[in-house]
C-alpha cells in the first residue's frame, strides 16, 4: 500500500486558526494577526519548521503563563538611530515586528535604525523581518538568539543556539535577494527527522557528547552537540562559530538579555538553564535607507544585474545551476499560494490537540 503523503490546507484556513488560538490566550486580535501572518509566510515560503507546526509550542508557553500575551514594550535606552526595548515577556512574534518597526521608524528620520531587544520570546523566521524593510525601500536586518545547541569550535558541550541572521536587498523586476540563514552546520529540525527515519546524518554536522564527530542523531540528542555552519577548523567551523558569537553579542549581550548557555529553552520540558544573566531571549533589527547611499531605482536595477549575472554562472556538473539566496523559498511560495501548505500527520495532530484543548475548530 502506498504510503499517504502529506495533507494540504488553504493558507487562509491555518492563518485564520492561527489567529484564532492566540486571540484565545488573550492576544489581542491586531497583534495575534501579525504573529499569525508571521507564521503563515514561513509555511508559503516552505520554512515548515517554522510555521504552523511552532503553533504547539507557543500554546505550550502561553498555557503556563510563560509568556505574556499583553506586553507593555518599553523602551530603555533611545539615543538618535539606537535604541535598545524590553519586550515585557511578550510572545516573540509580536515584539519582534514592533521592535523592527522602530528600527524602520528610525531609519526614516536618521538613514539607519538599529534596535536591540531583551525579555522576548522566540520570533519565528528572521526572513520575515528583513522582507518587511524591503516595503519602505530600506534594506532590513534581523537576528535572534536561541537555546543552546551548538558546541563552540572545539568544545565538547552546548554553549550556543543556532542563532540566525538574516539581509534582503531588493530587486527591480527581479525577486529580492533574502539571505536567511541559521549559524549552525545544520538545523536541530533535521537531526529530529533523522531520529525519527532511523537514517543517519552526513559527517560535520553534530557531535557526541565527547565532542567526537558522530553520524548518529541520537548521539547529538542524548547530550552532544550540533556543530557551527562549517563544522570543523578546517572546512571553516571558526567562520561559523564567529558568526554565532557575533549574533550572540548584539542580540543578547547589548541588549541585557540571557546569552549563550543562559538563554531560556523555547519549549516546555526542554533543559532549563541553571542561572539567568539577563532578560529572556533576545534579538537585533537593523533597517538602512538605500537613498543615503545612491538612487533607490539605480540600486534595485543594480541588483538585477547582480542576479542576471550570477544566474549565468557556468553550472558545476550535476546541479542545476547557481541559486540566488531566496530562490528556493520564492519558488515554494509561488506553488504554496496555488496549491496550498502541505502538514504531516505529525502536525496534524498537534493542531487537532490545540483545538481541543482551546475549542476553536480544527477540521483535517
Amino acid at each position: 500500500m502506498k504510503a499517504e503523503g502529506p495533507q494540504k490546507f488553504e493558507p487562509e484556513y491555518l492563518l485564520d486558526f492561527t489567529i484564532r488560538v492566540f486571540v484565545h490566550f488573550g492576544i489581542p486580535r491586531e497583534q495575534a494577526a501579525i504573529a499569525a501572518k508571521i507564521l503563515a509566510l514561513s509555511d508559503l515560503r516552505g520554512i515548515d519548521s517554522h510555521g504552523v507546526a511552532r503553533l504547539y509550542s507557543y500554546v505550550g508557553l502561553l498555557s503556563e503563563g510563560l509568556i505574556n500575551p499583553k506586553p507593555n514594550l518599553k523602551v530603555v535606552r533611545d539615543k538618535k538611530s539606537v535604541a535598545t526595548v524590553d519586550g515585557d515577556n511578550g510572545l516573540g512574534l509580536v515584539v519582534g515586528h514592533y521592535a523592527n518597526e522602530m528600527a524602520m521608524d528610525k531609519a526614516a528620520q536618521h538613514g539607519s535604525g538599529w534596535i536591540a531587544v531583551c525579555n522576548t520570546n522566540h520570533f519565528g523566521i528572521a526572513g520575515y523581518y528583513s522582507l518587511e524593510a524591503l516595503k519602505r525601500d530600506m534594506i532590513g536586518w534581523a537576528m535572534t538568539n536561541t537555546t543552546k545547541l551548538v558546541a563552540p569550535l572545539w568544545g565538547a558541550e552546548r554553549m550556543l543556539g543556532t542563532n540566525p541572521i538574516s539581509i534582503a536587498f531588493p530587486g527591480y523586476k527581479e525577486p529580492p535577494i533574502v539571505i536567511d540563514l541559521a549559524t549552525s552546520a545544520a538545523a536541530f529540525g533535521k537531526i529530529e527527522i533523522a531520529r525519527r527515519n532511523q537514517t543517519k546524518v552526513p559527517e560535520g554536522w553534530i557531535n557526541d557528547n565527547q565532542g567526537n564527530p558522530s553520524i548518529h542523531p541520537e548521539d547529538m540528542i542524548n547530550g552532544g552537540a550540533l556543530l557551527p555552519l562549517g563544522s570543523i577548523r578546517e572546512m571553516g567551523g571558526h567562520k561559523g562559530y564567529a558568526l554565532a558569537a557575533m549574533v550572540d553579542i548584539l542580540t543578547a549581550v547589548l541588549s541585557g538579555a540571557n546569552w549563550g548557555p543562559f538563554v531560556p529553552p523555547f519549549a516546555l520540558r526542554q533543559e532549563i538553564p541553571t542561572k539567568s544573566v539577563g532578560k529572556g531571549i533576545g534579538h537585533f533589527f537593523g533597517a538602512m535607507e538605500i537613498d543615503g547611499f545612491m538612487e533607490v531605482e539605480d540600486f534595485k536595477k543594480r541588483i538585477d544585474e547582480w542576479i542576471a549575472v550570477l544566474r549565468k554562472t557556468k553550472p558545476a556538473e550535476g546541479t542545476e545551476g547557481v541559486l540566488i539566496p531566496g530562490d528556493p523559498e520564492h519558488q515554494q511560495e509561488k506553488i504554496r499560494r496555488k496549491e496550498g501548505i502541505p502538514l504531516n500527520a505529525e502536525v496534524i495532530k498537534d493542531l487537532m490537540e490545540i483545538s481541543k484543548q482551546t475549542g476553536v475548530a480544527f477540521h483535517a
